[in-house]
């Protein structure tokens, strides 16, 4: 075998991989989304898609959960994962635990939280048990839409924390001992070697734990209809929406587009601003 090719040969199942399970459905929903049945090229299904009434809502809503959920995510996966790097005893003990969220489904994860949130649930027993309140509370009602966005935020919080966690511990654990050991000769405190130190060694984990997060939190949607149904409209609930309610699988390609485009954007972004100086050289 020539040793020429043989890179290419490896190639090949990755790349049929990505032609069968990206290239050919991404080609198909766009066609939907660009094209009628009679198979004429046209824009209408996407005007048709930004006059509807719940497209504002349902994009807004999206964004401030992902511009919710995200920092709070980094901000508990870098610390957990800082404690758990330090950790002489115990460590898998206390990672096994904090990332059984992980192998819940999104469903189910919604289900756990509306049996806290709902008007005969856990919080509303216990509220009542120690005289809080004199009634039960809606929290999950219509007319508390702010209360369904915090309740799909903590639900979105526990449940998918520890994907970012599980990229950062791996990534902490790929950083030399003997830097930290020079900053500690150099009189470096632990917040100066956090942020001199891990930060910047940790950029690749922190790329794809961001990438990988915000796209997921783009997809959202058995959570939302678990906590919410209706009452908080977001793109991949729309999508839903017009492909089984609507039968119009035309628009819920474009809805399917927007959130690619999207997700493409944020990817660009955080490629960009998490660079390293090697990558910022080329």
């Amino acid at each position: 075998m020539n040793p020429r090719t043989l890179p290419y040969l490896l190639l090949l199942p990755a790349t049929f991989f990505l032609v069968a399970f990206f290239l050919y459905p991404f080609f198909l929903v766009a066609w939907q989304a660009f094209a009628t049945d009679e198979g004429v090229l046209t824009s209408k299904y996407f005007v048709k898609m930004y006059k509807h009434w719940k497209f504002d809502k349902a994009l807004t809503n999206t964004f401030l959960l992902v511009l919710a959920v995200v920092p709070v995510q980094l901000a508990l996966s870098l610390l957990m994962a800082t404690m758990v790097s330090k950790m002489q005893k115990g460590r898998d003990m206390i990672l096994y635990i904090w990332t059984i969220p992980l192998g819940i489904s999104d469903l189910a994860a919604g289900l756990i939280w509306l049996a806290i949130f709902e008007q005969t649930g856990f919080l509303n027993s216990f509220l009542f048990n120690i005289g809080a309140i004199d009634s039960q509370i809606t929290f999950l009602g219509y007319q508390n839409k702010t209360v369904i966005f915090l309740a799909v935020m903590i639900a979105e919080v526990w449940r998918a924390t520890a994907i970012m966690l599980v990229i950062l511990v791996a990534g902490i654990g790929l950083i030399p001992k003997e830097y930290y050991e020079a900053a500690e000769v150099f009189g470096a405190s632990r917040w100066k070697q956090f942020t001199r130190v891990t930060l910047p060694l940790l950029k690749p984990s922190l790329q794809t734990a961001l990438i990988l997060r915000v796209i997921l939190a783009f997809e959202v949607f058995a959570v939302v209809v678990a906590l919410g149904g209706t009452n908080l409209p977001i793109l991949m609930g729309e999508i839903y929406k017009w492909q089984f309610e609507l039968q119009d699988s035309h628009v819920a390609a474009a809805y399917a587009l927007v959130i690619l485009a999207i997700s493409i954007a944020f990817t660009l972004f955080f490629m960009w601003l998490l660079r390293t100086p090697r990558e910022a050289q080329l």
